[in-house]
């Protein structure tokens, strides 16, 4: 598979953007990858990148975005902070992406059983993790069906919480970059949510 040059970047849309991630994370599940030379890619990108998605995630060894959506070099943008959380230099990141470098899709994936998520709702206290957690935290005031043992053991409120800051993360890049807002609302690019199963390696999608 050849990587992205600055025409098949420039003909994707957002749309089929999305189907690219969806058609390599079904690759990745059934273990079937796509052949690449990457040395060939190496070359191939050693004079321009041309990725057609930004893509935030957590840094979570398990959770490599390149793997789980089967992508070569020069494919996609990875962003990784613990919590998959938002920051204005991570923003300043996805406009660089998009406005800048022509990526068609922003993706912010979240993942089970998050150690980050699972700290948050135990109230983890520990030097800049406490800043870091603090982060997650609107995600689990609007968790409001969970009425005891709301901590990081309970899996369904911790699942809750997960979507929640996905959700609340995407709608935040929104709110915060008019740039970006205004790229989706002109169809030049989508601003979505996934959540990476740990157990299956299935991203579900958030559209």
């Amino acid at each position: 598979m050849k990587t992205h040059t600055k025409d098949t970047q420039k003909s994707l849309t957002p749309e089929l953007a999305l189907e690219i991630l969806k058609k390599g994370n079904e690759r990745f599940v059934n273990n079937i990858k796509a052949h690449r030379n990457l040395l060939e890619q190496v070359n191939e990108t050693s004079s321009g990148q041309f990725p057609f998605a930004a893509i935030l995630s957590c840094i979570d060894s398990r959770t490599s975005a390149e793997l789980i959506f089967d992508q070569g070099l020069g494919d996609v943008f990875s962003i990784r902070i613990a919590g998959n959380i938002l920051n204005d230099d991570i923003l300043g990141s996805m406009e660089f992406a998009c406005k800048l470098a022509g990526s068609k899709l922003i993706l912010v994936l979240g993942h089970t059983k998050c150690g980050a998520i699972e700290g948050a709702c135990n109230n983890i206290e520990l030097g800049h993790v406490t800043t870091l957690l603090n982060k997650v935290k609107p995600a689990i005031k609007v968790e409001t069906k969970t009425l005891s043992e709301r901590n990081g053991k309970n899996k369904t409120f911790v699942d809750n919480v997960t979507i929640n800051n996905i959700t609340i993360t995407v709608q935040q890049v929104k709110e915060q970059s008019p740039l970006l807002s205004e790229m989706e609302k002109s169809g030049e690019i989508k601003i979505i949510g996934g959540l990476y199963d740990l157990d299956t390696g299935i991203v579900e999608f958030y559209e």
